[in-house]
């Protein structure tokens, strides 16, 4: 049995999930993409090529088991697009939560039934049909839940909006020990670069106490501050408009000290390396041309 333990994201890794680019059906029509920077590149005819996209996710894997982590990847579904497994669902403690994601999207948790079958299954929690949650909008920090959300009356139409007030409530109950704490994230279903898609596309913890934030990410700017509070103004690294698209703060913790970033990421790698952080950086340029990157295709299950 697998004895699931998450409670942050940068302990040291034992177990995860990283997806899978192969067989991701090619390049999606316009009316089927779920994200305006997907729709750019369909567009532009620079949608990411299969081959390309599997050589960059073995690079991680290449990473991720040089550190001795184990290493699960879901069952191939032909023409399935089945890269960012953090969607899915994620682990707080030793609870494996579904999530409810586009209906489009159902068949991806069938492919990690492997992984599944061997959890606890009085571990295994399945929100009720009205919690809308992806695993990119929840971040657990030790005695904090860190939610992304948008509550907006119009959140129906905003294909963008993956995470709503209801699951918040629902993991507040879940676990009544922690402060859940959710976000307001801007949204745009056409301008990639006003649209956070997710908490971790405009925000994350790195190491002890340092983070990864990009202020016009947030829409309420009262709850950006906390975060600035929370961490301390020192340990920030603000990134701009133009790093928040290319996906910045979407790297992944290996442990409080080790760091999978993209190889392009020359300001932030810097950065990183200054405050002490081992920096193993990866090709990851073309799979963020679809809004995701490094952690959105991480599912981490154990950590220390």
């Amino acid at each position: 049995m697998l004895e699931l333990n998450i409670k942050n994201e940068t302990s040291r890794l034992r177990a995860v999930v990283l997806g899978t680019a192969k067989s991701n059906g090619g390049t999606p029509k316009v009316e089927d993409c779920y994200d305006p920077k997907s729709v750019i590149h369909v567009l532009a005819g620079t949608y990411p090529k299969e081959e390309d996209m599997i050589l960059e996710m073995d690079a991680v894997a290449t990473i991720l088991k040089k550190y001795n982590v184990t290493v699960y990847r879901p069952n191939e579904i032909e023409n399935y697009n089945q890269i960012f497994s953090r969607d899915i669902a994620f682990v707080i403690d030793d609870k494996f939560i579904k999530a409810n994601i586009l209906p489009d999207r159902d068949q991806e948790i069938d492919a990690v039934s492997d992984v599944i079958y061997n959890i606890n299954p009085d571990n295994i929690i399945k929100l009720p049909e009205e919690c809308h949650v992806e695993g990119g909008d929840v971040m657990p920090w030790n005695d904090y839940i860190f939610v992304g959300t948008y509550s907006g009356e119009d959140y129906s139409e905003y294909i963008t909006a993956r995470t709503n007030i209801d699951a918040v409530i629902a993991l507040q109950e879940l676990f009544p020990e922690k402060i859940v704490k959710s976000f307001e994230l801007r949204k745009s279903n056409t301008e990639a670069k006003e649209n956070a898609l997710h908490l971790d596309c405009c925000f994350q913890p790195i190491g002890k106490n340092k983070a990864i934030l990009h202020k016009k990410g947030f829409l309420v700017e009262k709850e950006y501050e906390w975060l600035v509070d929370f961490f301390g103004k020192e340990n920030i690294f603000e990134i701009t408009k133009e790093e928040m698209y290319n996906m910045n703060s979407n790297i992944f913790s290996i442990s409080e000290d080790v760091i999978i970033s993209e190889k392009n990421f020359t300001r932030l790698n810097t950065w990183l390396r200054e405050n002490g952080f081992t920096v193993e950086e990866v090709p990851y340029a073309e799979i963020a041309k679809q809004e995701g990157l490094l952690r959105c295709s991480t599912m981490p299950l154990i950590r220390d």
